[in-house]
């Protein structure tokens, strides 16, 4: 494998890791859904804004290499293909998180939320398929095997008890029934498959940082104006959050967005989608982390939890066998 492709797989395993930590800190916010998408989208363009200007003033000079051709044409700060890209991923960033957001307002539990959510593993190979992407038999194996351990993972939740029987038990079955707020975030799963094939397309053409800050500014002002339309915020209601904000807005949308567009700029979208839906694997290891540092006795997942993480883990793993094909010209060539 590339050490492209590795990197690719890093950046979106810190992001995963990112999104997964932020489900512990978005618990602890009281603020309405608008308000909570919209301040975390500011704080996330006021991150990202000094770290492009730093990056295009001086690290993009320090090391790019001149040339005659350079010299001549002028790259611009905001390109055509920019602005469509950036546009594109705002409005399906902020319909998606919107969706959820309501959802999980209006009652879906954050367990129900994140496996709706994480359907976008099957939704993204389905739609990229109109798109002429194609997907490896042993990548629909991978997403199957994902799927099920998302289930153990995030469906099973008042479980203990590690048996079949419990499994598939009445109560277990009813948590999987459809209400409305979970038509949101059924919504949300759609939505945020769009987000990654945007992402697919338009990361390797431009600038990602460039790409992420523009993402992140049609996010704040589109909800900026849904938040003074639908709900009532105060000054008071976002200092109460004020910690999970910050966290949400630096980590979450600052950082972990920004390293989605340059882990998918060298990733299969299938593959990538796998690896950002590890973030529920992550938010149980953070709700352990959590508990044991404020109260000093770590919330340990059961036996149905552990064993959904370890069979995305090994999806992920089996993800990454290359191709016959591939093996053999990489042999060929080597030879030669």
């Amino acid at each position: 494998m590339k050490s492209k492709q590795w990197l690719g797989i890093l950046l979106l395993l810190v992001c995963s890791f990112l999104w997964g930590s932020t489900f512990v800190a978005q618990e602890e916010t009281t603020v309405e859904p608008f308000t909570y998408l919209a301040m975390r989208s500011v704080v996330a363009v006021a991150f990202l804004t000094p770290v492009v200007f730093i990056n295009d003033t001086f690290i993009k000079r320090r090391f790019s290499k001149p040339s005659a051709d350079r010299k001549k044409t002028k790259e611009p700060f905001l390109g055509k293909t920019l602005l469509i890209g950036g546009l594109l991923c705002g409005v399906t960033l902020f319909v998606a998180s919107a969706a959820q957001q309501i959802g999980m307002y209006q009652g879906t539990s954050a367990d129900k939320a994140g496996f709706i959510t994480a359907m976008y593993l099957l939704i993204v190979p389905l739609l990229g398929l109109f798109f002429g992407k194609k997907v490896r038999g042993l990548h629909w194996l991978c997403i199957v095997i994902a799927l099920a351990g998302l289930f153990l993972l995030c469906m099973t939740g008042g479980l203990k008890e590690f048996s079949l029987k419990a499994l598939l038990s009445f109560d277990t079955l009813r948590q999987m029934s459809i209400s409305t707020c979970d038509i949101y975030v059924i919504a949300c799963a759609f939505l945020f498959s769009l987000q990654i094939l945007c992402i697919d397309k338009y990361s390797p053409q431009v600038d990602c940082l460039k790409l992420s800050l523009i993402e992140f500014s049609v996010v704040s002002v589109l909800s900026i104006i849904a938040m003074f339309i639908f709900e009532k915020p105060t000054v008071s209601g976002i200092l109460d959050s004020w910690v999970s904000i910050v966290y949400a807005g630096v980590l979450s949308s600052g950082v972990a967005y920004t390293l989605q567009i340059f882990g998918q700029k060298y990733t299969n979208p299938t593959v990538a989608s796998m690896l950002m839906s590890l973030e529920s694997a992550f938010a149980v290891v953070s709700s352990i982390v959590f508990s044991f540092v404020m109260t000093g006795t770590p919330d340990l997942p059961t036996g149905y939890e552990a064993v959904g993480s370890l069979l995305m883990f090994t999806a992920i793993i089996l993800s990454q066998i290359p191709e016959r094909n591939k093996i053999s010209s990489e042999s060929k060539a080597v030879s030669v």
